[in-house]
């Protein structure tokens, strides 16, 4: 049943430039996973001449605010394309930016402002590789990119059994999340 796809417009979080259709970008895995799901995607426009100016306008083309942002969280504590390190994690003045390269790809990016529009934030987290990482904003910290997310709402941690904890002020039960398949990069959805 495909009906309530048809009221979502999907936003991506983050993308690599790469060509369209290339295995590295997000947008491929994300319309494999979507299927038929005929919900809206709005893609971000990685490959315009302008890579600056294309980033300036998907910033305009976001909603006020997101009903919910879909995470994960790099063994490096990086979300999205907020990398530890890179300058794009001091940008305040814009909802969307351009990356260093990071993995051989520059990436175009959410901001933390644009983040903080979400309404709820779900984590997907999975693998050993994560239990340092999330150990740190589990209890508090804001020293990784991932643990300086704020939403208007409290985050909801989607896989903590694997990681041993939550985040603290989420939900006191698990939100059904997707499965473990390999997934897209996170997509933030707005709010009707």
């Amino acid at each position: 049943m495909h009906h309530e796809w048809e009221h979502m417009a999907v936003f991506q979080v983050d993308e690599r430039v790469a060509p369209d259709g290339d295995p590295d970008r997000s947008l491929t895995h994300l319309r494999e996973s979507l299927g038929a799901a005929p919900a809206e995607v709005i893609a971000m426009p990685v490959n315009d001449a302008d890579p600056d100016a294309a980033a300036a306008a998907y910033g305009r083309s976001l909603p006020e605010r997101f009903d919910l942002v879909h995470l994960g969280l790099g063994p490096d504590g990086h979300t999205a394309s907020l990398v530890p390190g890179d300058p794009v994690l001091e940008v305040s003045d814009g909802p969307v930016a351009l990356t260093a390269p990071y993995m051989s790809h520059q990436r175009m990016s959410l901001t933390y402002p644009a983040l903080a529009r979400a309404q709820q934030v779900l984590w997907l987290i999975t693998g050993a590789d994560k239990r340092e990482p999330l150990s740190r904003p589990v209890a508090g910290a804001r020293s990784i990119p991932a643990g300086r997310v704020e939403a208007a709402a409290s985050p909801v941690l989607a896989d903590a059994a694997a990681a041993g904890g939550r985040w603290p002020g989420s939900c006191s039960r698990r939100r059904p999340a997707a499965s473990r398949t390999k997934m897209p990069d996170p997509i933030a959805v707005p709010a009707p």
